[in-house]
């Protein structure tokens, strides 16, 4: 047995095999979302009342007031989905005794295969405004929202973020009964929580459980990397773990406590089967409520980034680094004229608290940050040779400024190779000479995405693109971004193998 035992799953409930790669980024305008925010102080009602204390986080008691108010607020999601499917080549030897119409001759010729996935969501707002995960709603063609009364509207997608997968969508309804946002900092180990959603395709079911750990990172999130961007971002991952039952189809259920206030919204399991084992993974709200908000203002998420090169202490890694301590975030770099260097911060220091926080790891790290946008100044301490200091940071966009990214920018970026659902090099010199060519970009790996649906093969070498020249991935970056929506693409190549040139129309 490998000693990596843990199957990681994302746990939309799939009726067929599909896994696409774009998600649908729709517009906004500008909205300020209101959300219901829990009050420092709330008093217990109902049955949980007459529990010792009136501490619902002590003992357990009866679950059922937290339980029915919260399971109208979380509704199941039904979403279908179309993806390519490539035929297999039939080999030169079947095709001598069978001819070119056996298996649809030499041209591997691509069908179309649609398919169902289930999972859940939160309602957020009043007006119809619902989050739940990315991977629920991802490349979805049509998504259905079923509320527990059975009622069922078509919903947009208007905004999801790989990164912390999480997406918001809308269904045209007034008056719904709008979850009260928690305080996912506020939960303790061991703390009595529910899950709430829509496991195995079943109607609404709740289980109980405990909060596990905090600040969890489990790696399931990095398949979200852009392996054609050249600045990749990293995934915000600091979960809350529980043992409450969870399986596939609770994808974008509720996490709440015995207030009935969400804490989390439950994504994963880490399971040798798929199935529930006791270890569950929910995205905080404070995530929730920040990626929230900025797709419903902003129409992307507005990332602060602090500009360092981190690395997580222990006391094997401080003295390979000489560290002073064995514990907090070790500033590998700093990256050149970035929040980090400009507030003070050099190589070397070990950041040991974050906004009032003792920094264990860099998943907590990760996650105080992912609550903010550019500009906002962060509080850090951090020790320097064996003394504490302390820094105001002021977190810079992706570009370096301290500007809001509108979504207009990023589509643009975007659009793009992540679009064409392939993995690209640029060509040697070497290999082009040989070509007899100046420069040119190779089609290393197709998985799905639009090249899947035409009859370009892995190895291709593009040379043109729209009459353009290309012999770099930036130079059809370039033609990619001013490509407009519903515009083709036209390549232009060669195989390594072949003197001949061929065209290829691309749907865009």
């Amino acid at each position: 047995m490998k000693s990596n035992w843990k199957l990681l799953a994302l746990m939309a409930l799939l009726s067929s095999v599909v896994t696409l790669a774009a998600y649908n980024l729709l517009g906004f305008n500008n909205r300020d979302v209101i959300f219901n925010e829990s009050s420092p102080i709330q008093t217990i009602t109902g049955r949980l009342a007459s529990m010792p204390g009136n501490n619902p986080s002590g003992v357990p008691g009866d679950f059922s007031t937290a339980a029915e108010a919260v399971t109208p607020m979380v509704v199941h999601i039904r979403t279908t989905m179309t993806r390519t499917v490539r035929q297999q080549q039939v080999p030169d030897i079947f095709r001598e005794f069978f001819g070119d119409e056996f298996g649809g001759g030499s041209q591997r010729q691509p069908r179309r295969q649609q398919g169902q996935a289930s999972g859940s969501g939160v309602i957020i707002s009043k007006d119809g405004y619902i989050v739940t995960n990315n991977h629920v709603v991802q490349d979805a063609d049509e998504v259905e929202v079923i509320m527990t009364d059975k009622r069922s509207f078509k919903a947009k997608v208007i905004g999801t973020d790989p990164l912390t997968d999480l997406a918001v969508i809308k269904v045209d309804a007034n008056n719904l009964p709008a979850i009260t946002l928690g305080d996912s900092d506020a939960l303790k180990l061991g703390e009595w929580v529910l899950a709430v959603g829509y496991p195995l395709d079943l109607e609404s079911t709740v289980t109980a459980g405990i909060v596990s750990a905090k600040g969890r990172r489990i790696g399931i999130l990095d398949q979200n990397i852009s392996k054609t961007d050249a600045k990749p971002d990293s995934p915000v991952e600091a979960f809350i773990q529980t043992d409450a039952a969870i399986n596939p189809g609770n994808s974008g259920g509720a996490l709440v406590n015995l207030r009935g206030e969400l804490v989390g919204i439950n994504s994963a399991i880490a399971s040798a089967t798929g199935y529930y084992s006791g270890y569950g993974f929910a995205v905080p709200v404070s995530l929730v409520k920040k990626v929230s908000a900025d797709l419903l203002k902003y129409g992307n998420v507005q990332r602060g980034y602090i500009g360092i090169l981190p690395i997580e202490l222990n006391s094997t890694v401080a003295k390979e680094k000489g560290a002073k301590i064995g514990r907090g975030i070790y500033v590998e770099s700093v990256v050149e004229k970035g929040a980090a260097e400009a507030a003070g911060l050099k190589k070397g220091d070990v950041i040991v608290k974050m906004e009032g926080q003792t920094l264990d790891s860099d998943a907590q790290m990760r996650e105080i940050i992912g609550r903010r946008r550019p500009g906002d100044i962060v509080n850090v301490t951090v020790n320097r040779d064996g003394t504490e200091r302390d820094f105001k940071v002021e977190l810079r966009n992706r570009n370096g400024g301290r500007d809001v990214i509108k979504k207009a920018d990023v589509t643009a970026a975007n659009t793009s190779l992540n679009t064409l659902g392939a993995s690209f090099e640029d060509l040697s010199a070497q290999d082009a000479k040989q070509l007899g060519i100046t420069g040119g970009v190779r089609v290393k790996k197709i998985t799905d995405g639009k090249l899947a649906e035409t009859d370009v093969e892995e190895g291709f070498i593009i040379v043109k693109a729209n009459g353009k020249n290309v012999k770099t991935t930036k130079d059809l970056q370039a033609i990619m971004s001013s490509v407009k929506e519903g515009e083709g693409l036209m390549l232009i190549g060669m195989y390594p193998n072949s003197s001949r040139m061929y065209y290829y129309a691309v749907p865009v």
